[in-house]
């Protein structure tokens, strides 16, 4: 039923933590109060940066569920929840711990005399900050138990047979979206917060959608293959969704036409309508551009777990020293990239890949049970 491996999932995987890493670099330049901000900001870069933020994290949960699956086909029940609790719950409470309070002692120096006062003071307030990709990661694994088990059901491929029906045709993908879009209307009407928790269904069960997506389009071959198949009519919808994003991003004041509330609406609408057919776009031209996992993609692939962990915490940190410079955004913003990628690069490789205590914190399979298995994120 299934393929042996699916390298659009590597691909997908590596890019789109990529992509996150570029959005926090850039994140002190743009005027949106971050841990640490220049004095200086580029409003252009806040206007591009806005709109990638609909699509990076939505389509890595996507992903993550339809790998859930691959996995669940191959490990029983029981194995797959010991393994997110080692892999994910594990390494979020070691990260909390020990990789996440420097953020705070940087973003409040003033507050501590030293960064060993700062680990007194923070070591266990558990601050999740980045990480709540991570902890909405481990919840949404061990809801796909259920999910995956009820999707077997009759009426699971029922309903599945239903989505088949539509996701063929041209325009189907779309229209599947249209139910994603409609419970994130109605929940944002009653949860306006943008916070990342759990309880804030408007964030949380929005991103499980995505999730239980996934899971749903990689349990059913043709609907998966639609994805590659329609890609070219989705990103047609994207450029579709993308002007309207941007037009309603910079238009005139309507406060004395149309209410707060619709405003509103219409934000999260368009926004909603941007992440499904980005996610549809990007999946759909991965499947059909990347039909392979080279070598340097496998050990990519291992690493982009602490990749992940440990990337804000030391884009923070060099931030601090960097802003401080006398030169412009550019100069700034380019030797935070280049000098944290490097120092990313170097923690995973040299100090976290060699050795097991190491690799086990940060969520690996450690070198006694190595094996060429699966990505964290299925």
């Amino acid at each position: 039923m299934y393929k042996s491996r699916y390298s659009e999932l590597d691909w997908l995987r590596v890019m789109l933590i990529f992509a996150v890493f570029l959005h926090h670099v850039f994140m002190p330049f743009n005027g949106d109060g971050w841990h640490v901000m220049n004095r200086e900001s580029s409003k252009v870069l806040d206007d591009i940066m806005v709109y990638f933020e609909q699509v990076r994290l939505h389509t890595l949960f996507f992903i993550a569920g339809a790998g859930s699956v691959l996995l669940l086909h191959k490990v029983s029940a029981s194995t797959f929840l010991s393994t997110k609790l080692h892999r994910l719950f594990i390494p979020l409470i070691f990260a909390m711990m020990i990789v996440v309070p420097p953020q705070n002692y940087f973003e409040n120096i003033q507050e501590y005399q030293n960064l060993a006062q700062a680990y007194r003071s923070l070591i266990f307030s558990f601050n999740a900050n980045h990480l709540w990709f991570v902890e909405f990661l481990f919840i949404f694994m061990l809801l796909a138990v259920p999910i995956n088990l009820m999707l077997g059901t009759s009426s699971g491929s029922a309903l599945l047979r239903a989505m088949e029906h539509i996701a063929v045709r041209k325009h189907g993908l779309l229209l599947l979206g249209i139910v994603v879009i409609g419970i994130r209307l109605c929940l944002k009407s009653v949860m306006r917060s943008q916070d990342t928790s759990l309880f804030n269904l408007s964030v949380s069960l929005f991103f499980l959608l995505f999730f239980m997506a996934g899971m749903c389009f990689m349990k059913n071959p043709k609907i998966w293959q639609a994805l590659a198949a329609n890609r070219a009519t989705n990103f047609k919808w994207l450029i579709v969704s993308s002007i309207a994003f941007y037009a309603w991003y910079y238009r005139p004041d309507i406060s004395d036409y149309v209410s707060l509330d619709m405003r509103w609406q219409l934000w999260w609408l368009i926004s909603a309508l941007v992440s499904w057919t980005g996610m549809l776009t990007l999946v759909g031209y991965v499947s059909a551009w990347c039909k392979q996992t080279p070598k340097w993609l496998h050990v990519t692939n291992e690493l982009i777990y602490p990749f992940y962990i440990v990337h804000q915490t030391v884009i923070v940190a060099l931030a601090f020293y960097i802003v401080q410079w006398d030169d412009s955004i550019a100069v700034k913003s380019l030797c935070l990239l280049v000098t944290s990628f490097i120092a990313c690069y170097a923690i995973c490789y040299l100090l976290i890949r060699p050795f097991n205590i190491m690799r086990y914190m940060f969520g690996l399979k450690v070198k006694a049970a190595e094996t060429q298995g699966e990505s964290i994120l299925r």
